[in-house]
């Protein structure tokens, strides 16, 4: 029953690893590029995610010059 439930969540584990490869065709690469994936197109949202972040990290998110994590940024 073990060596069952083992094989079962090793296949399960597998499968949802798997499940997030995809090739992307040459013609899909616009739909990509476009602006609406850049997670960066609104600088306001960026500058508060980033806040939170520090704030809760004590540390910078490596999207600039950062100090050593101490907090004397």
């Amino acid at each position: 029953m073990n060596r069952l439930r083992i094989t079962i969540l090793a296949l399960a584990l597998l499968s949802l690893a798997l499940g997030g490869c995809a090739n992307v065709q040459s013609w899909e690469h616009g739909a990509l590029a476009d602006y609406k994936m850049n997670r960066s197109r609104d600088p306001i949202k960026v500058a508060v995610d980033e806040h939170i972040y520090f704030s809760r990290e004590a540390a910078t998110g490596g999207q600039g010059v950062g100090g050593a994590g101490c907090g004397c940024n």
